[in-house]
């Protein structure tokens, strides 16, 4: 499939995930699939079979964050760090730059994000993570992570991708499996909200105080 979008020079895409000693890595096959879905509409040459044969040479007795990156030209390259400790929560507010909800660029996970970036090197002291907000006022996701709201009746929601947002494999697992569902959600559901969390892939859930 040909890409509509015009792609800047060395774009590639990314995939962020975990190993886990005696697991491996988990939700790798959704992270697989998201990949080749991106590689396919943007027009990028991707070998899954050969990428998914090149992870399963990977040993390690620790536990480790890994970042694949993909180019146009169906290069990999896979780097590895220790994973940092967990903290129990994250402290997060809004960032003050506006996503644009029919972006195109959101829904593919690739370098071409230096909003995000810019965003999470300039982090407030005492903050771990800035959740955007779009032109209509609509929460978005946050720098590394979608972000989640239970309501007082116990309803878990997550912004819809129509709002603005990555289609963070997290994300997709819990609404797969029902835990949550996607509803339109504004700050005032963030201040009602009963719980907030933060995730991705590679944290899982991540519960999160709200700083106005």
């Amino acid at each position: 499939m040909e890409s509509t979008l015009r792609i800047p020079l060395g774009t590639k895409l990314i995939e962020t995930f975990g190993w886990v000693p005696g697991q491996g890595y988990p939700r790798l096959d959704r992270h697989l699939r998201r990949l080749a879905h991106s590689a396919a509409i943007l027009g990028f040459r991707c070998d899954i079979p050969a990428i998914r044969a090149a992870l399963a040479t990977y040993e390690s007795d620790m536990q480790m964050r890994c970042r694949l990156t993909l180019a146009c030209d169906g290069r990999m390259e896979v780097t590895r760090s220790p994973m940092s400790p967990r903290k129990p929560f994250w402290m997060i507010q809004i960032g003050p730059q506006r996503l644009h909800a029919a972006d195109p660029w959101l829904r593919h996970k690739t370098t071409n994000r230096a909003l995000y970036d810019d965003a999470r090197a300039a982090l407030p002291a005492g903050v771990d993570e800035l959740i955007f907000l779009n032109e209509r006022d609509e929460l978005c996701e946050g720098t590394i992570t979608n972000i989640f709201v239970k309501t007082q009746t116990g309803e878990m929601l997550t912004p819809p991708l129509s709002s603005g947002c990555l289609p963070g494999v997290y994300r997709q697992e819990q609404l797969d499996s029902g835990a949550c569902r996607e509803a339109v959600l504004r700050l005032a559901d963030l201040e009602a909200a009963h719980w907030i969390g933060v995730g991705n892939a590679l944290r899982g859930a991540i519960c999160a105080k709200f700083q106005p």
